[in-house]
């Protein structure tokens, strides 16, 4: 069995719409050959609704155990709609919660740590012809609790099933294309990346760029896990994320701001002094000094009020003299 886990963000799965779109997405892998399984976030802003009404209810702080149980319903929502969506279309499917597909983790309420994944379930699912719509986000106890894995929950969750089935690929959905040279509300010719390393997503995660919650890339990468960062919205190739990645040499570049002071990184592989030199002077009205410079990172302080352009000119440097 060829097996592809394919991620629904919240955005993903806002209306109704929107979870038909989902589902055709899934049924489309099927017609393709493959074996989907899908996993979902909950849809956008429920949890937030969730833990207000908990605040008018209960007051704050919320008991962690209750708030971990109520919080996990959002996911469990967008499962079972999920499902019903492509049963709808004609084919079996079946949510399932983290406890129920296998996720095993301590018992620390609101920021489990995911100890190990049992799959038989969603497995036994698979070998049936349904395909399984697994709850994000949550997981069970040692003492049967619900338990929630903190913030990109998740794509955690999402990568640790599909190495636990053996699959050949996870994706993920969300509203963006892939993974860009740059900002491009930033950067306007900033072009998206065909194929990035894992090595490079994580760098481009510390440098303050929200990628991919840390925990799953980190666990792809240890698992050799091919990644799809692609758009629930378009049918477009996004960003394959692997060991290899593309060519060597500056991929993308993260701004991060922080008070009056902001930093310029460009990410990529095989980084030099050669590289270095060529940020500096690329920013030269901005930059103050070079702050950190690794084979995987080369990181530049500049001035809050000109960031942008810093970004901008070290976007002419690196990429539009390849063109």
């Amino acid at each position: 069995m060829k097996i592809i886990v394919i991620k629904f963000g919240g955005s993903s799965l806002a209306t109704p719409e929107r979870v038909r779109r989902a589902a055709g997405m899934v049924l489309s892998a099927r017609r393709r050959g493959l074996y989907p399984a899908a996993v979902v976030s909950a849809p956008a802003d429920v949890t937030d609704d969730l833990l207000s009404l908990a605040a008018r209810t209960a007051g704050t702080p919320l008991p962690r155990r209750e708030a971990d149980a109520l919080m996990a319903a959002g996911e469990q929502i967008s499962a079972a709609l999920l499902a019903m969506a492509i049963e709808a279309e004609g084919e079996k499917a079946v949510s399932l919660t983290g406890a129920q597909a296998g996720m095993r983790t301590d018992g620390k309420f609101s920021a489990a740590a995911l100890k190990r994944v049992a799959p038989g379930r969603v497995e036994k699912e698979l070998r049936a012809g349904r395909i399984p719509v697994v709850a994000g986000f949550q997981g069970v106890s040692p003492a049967g609790d619900i338990t929630t894995l903190g913030r990109g929950g998740s794509d955690l969750t999402a990568v640790a099933l599909a190495g636990a089935l053996g699959a050949v690929l996870c994706e993920f959905r969300t509203d963006v294309k892939g993974i860009y040279t740059a900002h491009p509300a930033i950067v306007p010719d900033a072009r998206k990346i065909r194929e990035i390393s894992y090595a490079e997503v994580l760098e481009l995660a510390r440098a303050g760029t929200e990628v991919r919650q840390l925990r799953a890339i980190a666990l792809a990468a240890r698992s050799r896990l091919p990644l799809h960062l692609r758009s629930s919205f378009h049918s477009e190739p996004g960003t394959m994320v692997t060991a290899r990645g593309g060519k060597a040499g500056v991929s993308c570049l993260s701004l991060a701001r922080e008070g009056g002071a902001a930093s310029v990184t460009a990410i990529g592989r095989g980084l030099g002094k050669e590289h270095s030199r060529l940020a500096l002077s690329a920013a030269r009205a901005g930059a103050d000094h070079l702050l950190s410079a690794s084979p995987f990172a080369i990181k530049l302080a500049v001035p809050a009020d000109s960031a942008d352009e810093a970004l901008r000119a070290l976007h002419r440097a690196f990429f539009c003299r390849a063109r």
